[in-house]
Parts: structure tokens; sequence; C-alpha cells
């Protein structure tokens, strides 16, 4: 049985409310990992106001309507909710309607990605499924496979083949 994961919630990070909202036509085919290409944040109080400083600047830089994904994971594992579940995201232009986007917080082009974010984004995509948000036979990619984009970094795409033992 899949363990839970806690997800800070868009209120206790304070989120600002989405100019609107997508939902999926049905459940999340694809899981798309991202990087936020910025450094990593530590402890709860740091990483909320990382995350509000990622929305601020999707929404007011960039034009979209809410934060780009779906969720993040701070490098201790702790979850945020973006978009959250159901929700289409702004993660990965022409490919949004049919996926769910993980961006893992931190510059992972360098730095590898810690054990407690992997177990955390593992038990994610469990609950996701198991929630019936996911579908169980979701495909798992890194952004570059869709794109020519660095992101995920080179050494969080490295780890991909641990979140794809997820089922």
């Amino acid at each position: 049985m899949a363990q839970n994961v806690d997800i800070v919630s868009r209120q206790t990070w304070g989120a600002a409310a989405p100019r609107k909202k997508t939902t999926l036509k049905g459940t999340a085919r694809r899981v798309i990992i991202h990087h936020t290409a910025l450094p990593s944040c530590t402890g709860l109080t740091e990483c909320k106001a990382r995350v509000a400083s990622i929305q601020r600047g999707h929404m007011n830089d960039r034009d979209f309507d809410d934060i780009g994904y779906n969720f993040l994971v701070g490098v201790d594992g702790t979850v945020f909710e973006g978009r959250g579940w159901g929700v289409a995201g702004a993660h990965a232009k022409g490919h949004n309607s049919d996926s769910l986007g993980i961006a893992f917080m931190g510059n992972f082009n360098n730095d590898t990605p810690n054990q407690d974010a992997i177990s955390s984004v593992k038990r994610l995509l469990q609950g996701g499924v198991s929630q019936g948000f996911l579908h169980p036979g979701f495909v798992l990619l890194g952004h570059r496979d869709l794109g020519e984009t660095e992101c995920p970094g080179e050494k969080l795409y490295a780890a991909l083949a641990q979140l794809r033992s997820t089922t």
C-alpha cells in the first residue's frame, strides 16, 4: 500500500489566487519532471518564500495564470502544492493537457537530488495513482525529453530511473 505524503497547501505557502484554472480531461497520463534551476532552499520558511517567489515570476514575468507546476519538492522532501491534482499546468509548452508537472527545487546540473526528495515524489506519484488523478500506466519524462532544454539538469535526469520504479 502506498504511503501518503504530506503536501504543503497553497494557503499555507501564501499562494495568490490563479487568474484561471483549466481542469485536466481525465487522469494525467504523463509526469514531467523539472528543476527550478534556482538555488535550493532549506527549511519550511525559506521554501514557502521560494515557492511564492516562483509563482510571482510565473504570473508577472511569464504571464502564466498561476504557478506553472502542479507540485514542487524541496531538498528535504517537503512537497508543495502548485496547481495541484487534476489541473492543467504551464510547465511544458504543448504538453500540459495530459500531464502532471513536478519541479524539484534547486539546480540539478551540478547538485545531486536528495534521496528524501526522490522518496517523497515516489509517494506522491503512488498517491496520485491510488486516488485516480494519475493513470496507473503513466509515462515519466524529464522536461528535456520534450524540447530544447537542459531541464531537469544532468544529475536529476540521471536519477529519473529511481522515479520510474514507482509502481
